[in-house]
Parts: structure tokens; C-alpha cells; sequence
């Protein structure tokens, strides 16, 4: 394999997986994207936030104030950070779809709504997670080059699939002791926010270095270290003077680094490098400041509340309810086509704490990774007509649990078990049209990748 213009372009085998045109159309259909509705979804998850945050600062005052008794902050707050945990997944949510250019159609605002709304709030960035992304969806469960899968092993979350129901409880009930959250968000971090890891489409001839990373971080840590003190003081003139300073020097050395400092990778950036990094930074630089001039102002505690209701979430409930979701979309499947996944048949409150836009409907969305979040159940519906995704795709309905309901349909837990491990060898698939609207630098590189993924199972 010689040459990635195959690859790169969707064959009508793998975008019209039906069996007759009017599926094949169907599912064409079901491509189109646009540049308004998702502003609903991503309005609809800043207003759960606001009044989340809203909700839990109030009574927290009040307790404080003596209005209302003392322990009543207490739940208060734990129900807030549940909340805004599955809100932080939401936005990955809504990342996930500019991973794959359909959040709008639009390039540029995709990409820009994507990072400044999504990403940068959950401290990532869009184009680093589709690095990781579609990188799990080409090469999805190679063990070598699905980075999933090693970041997993890496934060000591893999699962020797498959599993009994106490084992998974057990595994369950073990994300409650918070060093296990800790270390899967620093890991997961290091893969999606940072393009660490092992990933295929790292370029290994420009490894780039550490220094635009250390210069973000420096920001990130360094500013909140010396604003919060001049805050609490009261220094409203040196916040102002040292928080800009502060930004100025990060953006000069990241502005200043030669290019071979930034990695390369096979798939370009709609975004620059260098201006993504600038960019998260000014991000950073805003909300730091926005939180100083509240407290200044005497309207309240902004920064304590801010690491209370923000960054807990961010390193408690927000990585359970990406465990809760990722052990049972991959775990105790196989490479095949149709096997690889499934689909998750779930409440309104389980779709948006554990599968955020569409993320219910995986199976569809791995075949046709082009589709809307709000297609995807007409695309499943499309699909059936498909004999053979009738067939080997596998319903889940409800999570906890292990017995089939009087449907057949396997709980989110029991599908890890036995009885749903791969008893049959499933031909290895590689969705090389997950990068559809993806620009590919190395079509090289990356094809001598996909052919050693097909082979290793052979």
C-alpha cells in the first residue's frame, strides 16, 4: 500500500453500508450538517451549569450567612458537582463532534466553538483530542494502536475482559477511592490535552519538544500562584499589571519558539500550533481575570468556588462518567465491523452524565463516524436494514445489572461477561473513513500504519 488517496476518501462500501441505494442515500442524508442546532445543545449545557453553579453558591451563602442551617451546603454542593461533572462530560461531548468536523459545518467555527466553548473549559484542546480520537476510531481495539486502550493501561484502568458482575462492581467501587480519578484524568490529559501517548499519527521525524508545553503550563499553575495572594490582599492595581505581564511573557515565548519545537503529526491543524497554544492561554488569561474582578469587586468568594465547583468535577465526577462510559463502549468487543461497539438504550439522565450526544448510539457512529450526533438514531434505524448489522449488532439496554431483559437485551455490565466476549474470529476492520474530513500530512506514514494494523491479526 503505497498511496492514502483510497484511504482518505469514503468508499461506497463503508459510507453506504446498506445493501440497496435507498440506504446508501439515506445515510448520505444523514451527513448533512449545519451551523445552527448544535448551538442549542451547547446552550443547553451552559444553562445547566449556571444553574448548578447558581444553585449551590446561594445556599452555600446562606449557610454561611446563617439563614439557613450549616449542613444544607453539604448536599448541596456533592449534587453540584455531580451535575457539573456530567456537564464537563457534555462538553467532551460536544468536542468528540468537532473531533470529527460535524459540531457545524462550517470549518472555522467548528473548530473555534469546538476549542472556546468546549475545550479549553475542560483545560484541552480540539485538535490534540482528535489526535487521540480518530486515532481510536481507524485503528479501533488494536491493542498497539488504538490509544484508548493505552491510555488505559498507562492509568492502570484496562480490565482483563471478560468480567463477572462482582468483578466490574468491584472495578466500580474502586473510582470511589480519588487517587484512581486523579491518575485517569492525568493520563487521559497527557493523551488528549497535551498530544502525549503513544498515537499512530505522531510524526516521528519532528518529536517537537517540551518547551511549548512547560510555557502553557507555567500559565496555567504559575498565574493562579501569584494572583490568588494579591487577590486575598486586596491588590487590585498589581492584579492588573502582573496578570497581563504574566500572559505577555507566556504568548512571547510561545510566539518566539522555533517551529521544530512544536511536534508534528500526520494530520494537519485547521488551527496553527503555535496560535492554539496562544489561544489557550488567552483563554485562560480571561477567565483568571474575570475571576479576580468578581472577588475584587466584593461580589464573592469567585476563586474558591471556582476550584470548589469546577476543578473538583474536573478531577472527580467528570473522569467517573468517562470510565462508566468507556469500560462498556470497547470493553470485552473485537475488531470487527460490527462488533467492535454496540448500542446503548438509556435514560435521559444517563445519556447526558455517561453518554453525551450520541455516544448511546456508538455502533452507528463507528461505522459512520460522519454523521451528526442527532442522526445517529435514523442512521441505526437506516442500518438494520443491513442483514448483517441486524444480526451481530448488539442492544444494550439499562447499566447496572447482569440478566437480559424480555427482549434479550444485555445490561451495560452483563455485555462484559462471558457470555458476550468473542467467541467467533471477526474480520480486523480499519475505518479509514473516520478521516474523512480530515487533511492527512503523511498519507505514507499513516498507510504503512493501516497496513500493519490489518496484518497483526492475522
Amino acid at each position: 500500500m503505497n498511496s492514502m488517496a483510497a484511504i482518505a476518501e469514503p468508499s461506497a462500501r463503508a459510507s453506504g453500508q446498506g445493501r440497496d441505494r435507498r440506504t446508501a442515500e439515506a445515510i448520505k442524508a444523514l451527513k448533512a450538517r449545519d451551523n445552527v442546532t448544535n448551538w442549542i445543545y451547547l446552550g443547553r449545557i451552559y444553562l445547566v451549569i449556571a444553574v448548578a453553579i447558581a444553585a449551590a453558591v446561594w445556599v452555600n451563602e446562606a449557610a454561611a450567612a446563617g439563614t439557613i442551617a450549616w449542613w444544607w451546603s453539604i448536599p448541596a454542593t456533592i449534587a453540584a458537582i455531580i451535575v457539573i461533572g456530567a456537564s464537563q462530560h457534555q462538553f467532551g461531548g460536544a468536542i468528540h463532534e468537532g473531533t470529527h468536523h460535524i459540531l457545524f459545518a462550517n470549518r472555522t467555527l467548528n473548530e473555534m466553538a469546538s476549542d472556546w466553548l468546549g475545550a479549553f473549559p475542560i483545560m484541552t484542546t480540539t485538535y490534540h483530542y482528535r489526535l487521540h480520537h480518530l486515532a481510536h476510531h481507524q485503528f479501533v481495539n488494536d491493542p498497539e494502536r488504538d490509544p484508548d486502550i493505552s491510555q488505559l493501561h498507562e492509568s492502570d484502568h484496562w480490565l482483563d475482559f471478560p468480567l463477572t458482575h462482582m468483578e466490574i462492581l468491584w472495578a466500580l467501587l474502586k473510582q470511589l477511592w480519588l487517587p484512581n480519578l486523579f491518575r485517569y484524568t492525568i493520563i487521559r490529559a497527557k493523551y488528549s490535552s497535551m498530544g502525549g501517548g503513544h498515537n499512530p499519527y505522531a510524526d516521528p521525524n519532528n518529536p517537537g519538544t517540551v518547551r511549548p508545553l512547560r510555557a502553557g503550563i507555567l500559565f496555567a499553575v504559575g498565574a493562579p500562584a501569584v494572583v490568588i495572594p494579591l487577590v486575598l490582599y486586596n491588590q487590585a492595581l498589581a492584579v492588573a499589571i502582573v496578570l497581563p505581564a504574566m500572559w505577555a511573557l507566556v504568548v512571547g515565548i510561545l510566539w518566539m519558539l522555533p517551529d521544530s519545537a512544536y511536534p508534528g503529526t500526520r494530520l494537519a491543524p485547521v488551527t496553527p500550533i503555535r496560535w492554539l497554544g496562544i489561544s489557550r492561554v488567552t483563554y485562560l488569561a480571561i477567565l483568571y481575570g474575570a475571576l479576580s474582578a468578581v472577588q475584587l469587586a466584593g461580589w464573592g468568594n469567585a476563586w474558591g468556588y471556582f476550584g470548589l465547583l469546577w476543578l473538583v468535577p474536573l478531577f472527580t465526577t467528570f473522569p467517573l462518567f468517562m470510565i462508566l462510559r468507556q469500560w462498556v463502549q470497547h470493553g470485552n468487543a473485537d475488531r470487527g465491523r460490527y462488533t467492535n461497539t454496540r448500542v446503548f438504550l438509556a435514560g435521559p439522565l444517563m445519556r447526558y452524565a455517561v453518554f453525551p450526544f450520541g455516544m448511546d448510539y456508538h455502533l452507528p457512529h463507528h461505522m459512520v463516524a460522519s454523521v451528526p450526533h442527532y442522526n445517529l438514531h435514523k442512521l441505526h434505524e437506516a442500518l438494520l436494514r443491513n442483514p448483517e448489522y441486524a444480526e451481530k449488532g448488539v442492544i444494550v439496554e439499562g447499566y447496572f445489572g447482569d440478566d437480559e431483559n424480555e427482549k434479550g437485551y444485555p445490561t451495560a455490565m452483563g455485555v462484559l461477561g462471558d457470555k458476550y466476549a468473542p467467541k467467533t474470529r471477526e474480520a480486523v476492520y480499519v475505518d479509514n473513513d473516520a478521516l474523512e474530513h480530515a487533511e492527512i500530512v503523511d498519507a505514507e506514514g499513516l498507510a504503512r500504519e493501516v497496513e500493519a494494523s490489518q496484518l497483526r491479526d492475522q
